[in-house]
């Protein structure tokens, strides 16, 4: 067969590609380019799109912007990561919501009962949030990209200090920080790292 008939391995274009994945860099270095509420609103009306277990959605996120609450957040930011947030134009805490159950009779009109069943077990809610609020975190960082934002993530900080810092009345519990902006040049000086090869990542049984 002609490989002129065959379909392409993938359905976006290579424009679109480059910037999702191949061109895209994990960011240190912004211009003082705004991000504004209604772009960080757009990106989460996309990427909420993204499959979660039981469409249970437990990503929260929290918009640094203020000095004082950049401050705050700093002092619990590892001491390599410190200036990256307070130099960032915008920084997200990144969070899960251990009582997402409390939304699924909503979520999930079609499995009546449900969150009364996860409110007995909270270990399992406890796990069931991290994972996929973990797996929504991607989506946001490519989501942050499709919007034609650099991302700069991190995990580099007292979760705990953090947690009662910013989240002691609502629960949440941080994953990661985000810096967001538009990147300055390649938004780094580090070279690109290689990446496994397919052949190396998947395995077929």
């Amino acid at each position: 067969m002609s490989t002129d008939t065959l379909a392409p391995a993938l359905s976006v274009d290579d424009a679109t590609a480059d910037l999702l994945f191949r061109e895209a860099r994990t960011t240190r270095e912004f211009t003082d380019a705004e991000v504004t509420d209604e772009q960080l609103a757009a990106v989460y009306d996309l990427v909420k799109w993204g499959p979660t277990a039981m469409n249970t959605l437990p990503l929260r996120v929290l918009a640094v912007r203020s000095p004082e609450a950049r401050e705050r957040l700093v002092a619990h930011m590892a001491d390599g990561n410190k200036e990256r947030v307070s130099t960032a134009p915008l920084s997200l805490v990144v969070a899960y919501d251990p009582a997402f159950h409390e939304h699924l009779d909503t979520l999930m009109p079609h499995l009546p009962g449900m969150r009364d069943n996860l409110h007995a077990v909270p270990a399992v809610r406890e796990d069931m949030g991290r994972t996929n609020g973990l797996l929504q975190a991607g989506y946001l960082v490519v989501g942050l990209r499709a919007a034609g934002l650099a991302a700069g993530p991190m995990n580099g900080m007292d979760h705990a200090a953090v947690d009662a810092e910013f989240f002691a009345e609502n629960g949440w519990r941080s994953l990661l920080v985000i810096n967001v902006g538009v990147a300055a040049g390649t938004g780094t000086t580090y070279p690109r790292a290689p990446r496994l090869a397919a052949e190396q990542a998947v395995t077929t049984v």
